[in-house]
This record gives C-alpha cells, structure tokens and sequence, in this order.
C-alpha cells in the first residue's frame, strides 16, 4: 500500500522544525520512519503534513557529562549499540539497542523516535524508564527536562506536548562495580519482545524494569531481597498483563517469573 498524499518539510535547524510543528495542521515529525512509515503505508496514520528531522544538525550526538551520559534524539540504535562511551557509560543501553529488530531497523531507527512512540514492547523505553533517565524536549515555550517515568503516559501516549521534540536524553551513569542484565523472549528473532527485563544493581540498590506487560514499562525500585526467586515471584504478583487471545496473560506473568529470576541471578553472579 501507499501512503496518503501529504506536504513534505526538510527544516535544517531545530528552530525551523519547531517552528514548522507549531505552525502547520494535522502535522507528523519523522526521523527513522521505522514505525511511522509502515502506519502511513497501511494508512493507520494519514498526517497532512510530514516534518523529516534528518536534516537538523547536532541531534545526533553521544556526550558524557559530569553524571549522565547524553545523547542526541537522532542517534541511531547501531550507534547507540556500538558506541564505546555508551559501553563503558551505559551498558544496559547498549546491549538493549542491539537487541532492536535487525541491522537495517537499527541502521535507520533513531532513540527519539523509539521514545516519542512510546510502543510498550520496545526496548529504549524500557531502558529508559529502569534507569531513571530524564528526556530533553523543546517546544515554542522553551527546553524542560522529563523523568522517564512521567514521560510514558500510557500505549503509545507521551507527556509531549503537540508543539514538542525529542531533543536528547540524559542517562545515568553507570558507577564501577555496578551490573546490568536484559532478557527478552520473542516468538522470532527480530520481533517486538512478548515480555523484556532490565535489572541493575547498583551499590546496595536493585532495579528492575519490565517490558511488554502493561502499557508503558513497569519499574520496581528500592528491592531489598537479593534471592532472585523471591524477586520474581513478587515481580509477577506486580504485573498485570492484558488478557490477548494469542498471548494470555497468565502466560506473559509466567515470562516474567522466570526472565526476572534470571536478569537478578546474572546481576548478582557477574563481576
């Protein structure tokens, strides 16, 4: 199928495409389109205008700062995945972007444009929201900062505003002697995980996030066991998937058990 007909825009510079946003009807901002192009193919989405952010220079950065690791919103999931700074900084993060898809999708696919479509199953929200990042937006009124937990609304539902970008996103960094895990089972390698865990453990601290039950990532902060049965089990009893057809809920609440077992064992067995 084809798209619907719809006016192009290629702005060079953040202000442009703001302005842009700000000022057209019915608009859609694309980057990657490894999401937006397929609605728009099956005409899911008919936006009237399309804003391609390609062209906007210095979106596509990875910079350590002082305690965050930040990085541009049209940095691309292989260049997340294999950054050496994001390694060292975030291996969680990295390990996670290589799981997206495959490398055509991670070639193309941008970490804003996975955030700004907030879908439950994706990997970056996931990370994202376990890790306790903050996204960097811009509107007409200015810059303000988001906690992830606040920026995923629900299914696809953001706390951007229509007149908002994805700038940047500002990851913790990891400290020395911090360990990380990410599991996810899918029906094929490539496809959108049924259920995804990240787990950190940090200092005294263990975390652990939970894609693909709900409709934004699940968090579970401040655990004190460290008996990675004891956490699973009470990580299963914190779900509460939807009923579907082909994937029940006691099925996915099952995956959780066993993926978050698995996430704390490795997070307490690695050095």
């Amino acid at each position: 199928m084809k798209p619907a007909p719809f006016s192009y825009h290629r702005p060079r510079s953040l202000a442009h495409a703001l302005e842009l946003l700000s000022g057209l009807e019915d608009a859609k901002l694309i980057a990657g389109g490894q999401s937006l192009g397929p609605m728009m193919n099956m005409r899911l989405v008919q936006p009237a205008e399309l804003i391609d952010l390609n062209a906007v220079a210095g979106l596509d950065f990875i910079a350590e700062k002082e305690n965050v690791l930040e990085i541009g919103a049209l940095a691309r999931h292989h260049s997340v995945e294999s950054s050496t700074l994001v390694k060292k900084h975030c291996p969680l993060l990295a390990e996670a972007a290589g799981a997206i898809g495959h490398y055509a999708i991670r070639s193309r696919g941008t970490l804003g444009g996975s955030l700004a479509h907030a879908d439950p199953a994706a990997q970056l929200p996931l990370v994202a929201a376990t890790l306790g990042s903050e996204i960097v937006v811009a509107g007409k009124r200015g810059e303000r900062r988001i906690a992830a937990k606040d920026f995923f609304v629900s299914m696809m539902t953001t706390a951007l505003e229509p007149d908002e970008i994805v700038v940047s996103v500002r990851f913790p960094k990891a400290a020395p002697g911090d360990r990380h895990a990410y599991l996810q089972f899918s029906r094929r390698t490539g496809d959108f995980a049924i259920v995804a865990v990240g787990a950190v453990l940090r200092a005294k601290e263990l975390r652990v996030g939970i894609g693909g039950v709900e409709d934004r990532p699940v968090v579970i902060e401040n655990i004190q066991s460290r008996d990675p049965a004891e956490v699973a089990e009470a990580a299963r009893t914190v779900v509460h998937p939807a009923e579907n057809p082909r994937v029940p809920a006691l099925y996915r609440k099952e995956l959780v058990e066993v993926l978050v077992k698995r996430a704390v064992a490795k997070c307490l067995t690695s050095s």
